[in-house]
């Protein structure tokens, strides 16, 4: 095949009507380009043209859009990831979601700057998408496989996939989509493929060549990026050797551990599931998303079986949420998780939720905490969509409306809790609260300015809507370009300024000034990156303003879904149950007025008219 070249982004999108078997082809102006960058943010753009307010989403009208980002297709480091937007069958606002799988980079190498999917096909059918457009396959043969079943029945050399399993199928709320050994995780994301009969998408890449437009910035800005990230000690130690579960005992030693769910913030046994034990015990080596120089993805040798070592988030909440301190039980229940198609955090609090119940008389339960009896066949029955399991997969604000129990379900807008508790960190309390899609640690990732690095005083209000609405601002941008978050932590702390400066006056100058200190805060790397691959030059308030225009864009589209100031909140447990009270109502005072919303926590017009917002 011969192999073209696009210089930055070819802002060719692909817009399939599902139900006519047909598409067409849309272009991306320069304006939504420098507004909006790429990914997430023109994802949301995209979605906010075409959805209607109030629609059901595992209904034809649901709209679901891929976004590879500019980066993808470079060999920049760590840019191999892709993102996901759609109207959430979970929560009922909107949803995103990021993926390092093999598809982002498929779908950019056949021409592609995203994909659209509207309306619903009357049968299951496949998608292959070439460089010259959509076919539609008959896909009959593979609904009922799981997702690793497909994955070893189709030819996927020189392809990437999405696919969704059983769970996506069955409509399950907390059902996700694989590519690769990596999931578009959160807010159910498999169901709405489900609902519109989609078994899978494969892309067909290496048609074109991504190339940068300024070539010789691009290196300068690569060379940099590579050196960040191998001076870092978490991307080029901790994370390089532990995978992302060295964060066990880091949050286990600052009590923001769930444990029981929820009940407490640390254990005693949690070591037994750190990433230092697993990586002496398991046989652990990489297995990373591509083009990845951190390289925290790991498989291990669990009961005879080469599996993927789970994640951090996975493992607090299939682990140490639920009091099983068992690495191989984990990693089993990973790996179930991953051929039905769910998403791990959810069903972790899910289960605890379930378990909690029982104990309180709510409803029957034959599990309990502490016992991996009895799990894998709640699991399946989750992810089948049989019998109670078909109650427990519509999340735990679904369960606890019917059954009681609102008191212990961990979910924020209907979004079930990540492994972090929000009682030892006041910034991540304050950023779950108002994070766009529900409970999300990855809106803006507080715990590592009071927790990790103690820049902050975790157990105070002060300054914390200023850094929550700053790196909200500042994720957004990186999560449109679209690169892996992690490498935050090299390049903003090895920038000079953050390197050289001892930590200690450090953390004092941003806990006291932090009108100050945070326009010191360095991401001039990942403006750089911008200017190589797509030549357009940004100033930092420019920059920095397409990630205020990305947040306030997403909640533009939850408020018209009904989110206001009443459901920026935080779980009751979380709330009621703490020695000290966070004083969220302040926080969100504060965060309201930074952000340009009024009292109900809606955007107001001047707002919506400074960032360009129709």
């Amino acid at each position: 095949m011969r192999e073209n070249t696009i210089t930055g982004t070819s802002n060719r999108i692909l817009e399939v009507d599902l139900e006519r078997r047909s598409f067409d082809i849309i272009t991306i102006s320069l304006e939504d380009r420098k507004l909006y960058l790429g990914a997430k943010g023109l994802g949301l753009r995209l979605l906010h043209e075409r959805l209607s307010p109030g629609i059901d989403p595992l209904s034809p009208e649901n709209i679901i859009i891929f976004m590879p980002g500019v980066m993808m297709g470079t060999g920049f480091p760590c840019s191999n990831r892709f993102h996901a937007i759609s109207k959430s069958p979970l929560t009922g606002i909107i949803t995103t979601s990021s993926c390092g799988g093999p598809f982002g980079l498929h779908l950019k190498t056949g021409g592609w700057d995203g994909l659209i999917l509207k309306g619903a096909s009357a049968e299951p059918v496949w998608l292959e998408v070439t460089a010259e457009g959509i076919r539609f396959h008959d896909g009959h043969a593979y609904w009922g496989m799981n997702t690793g079943e497909f994955q070893r029945a189709m030819d996927l050399v020189g392809a990437g996939e999405v696919v969704i399993g059983p769970a996506g199928e069955r409509l399950v709320r907390i059902a996700n989509i694989r590519s690769g050994h990596r999931f578009l995780g959160r807010g159910g994301l498999g169901a709405v493929l489900g609902s519109k009969k989609v078994k899978a998408i494969i892309a067909r890449g290496g048609s074109y060549k991504i190339v940068p437009s300024r070539p010789s910035l691009f290196q300068k800005t690569k060379d940099r990026a590579l050196r960040y990230i191998n001076s870092n000690e978490i991307t080029s130690y901790l994370y390089r050797r532990y995978g992302t579960r060295a964060n066990v005992l880091l949050n286990n030693n600052a009590e923001i551990l769930p444990v029981r769910n929820f009940k407490r913030g640390s254990d005693h046994r949690a070591y037994k599931i750190s990433g230092e034990e697993i990586r002496e015990r398991f046989f652990v080596s990489p297995s990373p998303c591509a083009k990845c120089a951190i390289r925290c993805g790991q498989k291990g040798l669990f009961g005879g079986k080469m599996l993927q070592v789970p994640e951090y988030e996975t493992t607090a909440l299939l682990g140490s949420n639920l009091e099983i301190f068992a690495p191989e039980v984990i990693a089993r229940w990973n790996h179930l998780a991953a051929e039905l198609g769910l998403d791990t955090i959810s069903l972790g609090n899910i289960l605890g939720w379930y378990m909690e119940a029982g104990e309180k008389g709510l409803l029957p339960c034959e599990i309990g905490f502490g016992e991996e009896r009895g799990i894998d066949r709640v699991i399946e029955d989750i992810g089948q969509g049989r019998g109670i399991g078909g109650e427990l997969g519509r999340g735990v604000r679904y369960l606890s409306d019917k059954y009681g129990g609102k008191g212990f379900a961990m979910h924020i807008k209907g979004m079930e809790m990540p492994g972090y508790d929000p009682r030892g960190s006041f910034g991540q309390a304050l950023s779950y609260a108002v994070a766009n899609r529900g409970a999300c640690h990855l809106s803006a990732f507080l715990v590592a300015m009071d927790v990790y690095f103690r820049f902050l005083n975790p157990k105070s209000a002060w300054a914390k809507a200023r850094y929550v609405r700053f790196f909200e601002s500042l994720t957004a941008v990186i999560n449109s370009l679209q690169v892996c978050q992690f490498t935050m932590f090299a390049y903003v702390l090895e920038s000079p300024l953050a390197r050289y400066t001892p930590q200690v006056l450090l953390g004092l100058f941003m806990e006291n000034f932090p009108i100050l200190a945070i326009p010191l805060i360095d991401f001039g790397l990942y403006r750089d990156m911008w200017r190589a691959v797509t030549g357009i030059k940004i100033s930092r308030g420019d920059f920095l303003r397409a990630g205020d225009r990305i947040v306030v864009l997403e909640r533009v589209l939850n408020c018209r879904e009904g989110i206001s100031s009443s459901e920026d909140t935080l779980p009751p447990r979380i709330m009621e149950e703490t020695e000290k009270n966070i004083p969220l109502q302040s926080m969100l005072k504060e965060y309201y007025h930074l952000r340009g919303y009024d009292e109900k926590g809606v955007p107001t017009p001047s707002t919506l008219k400074n960032l360009k917002i129709t």
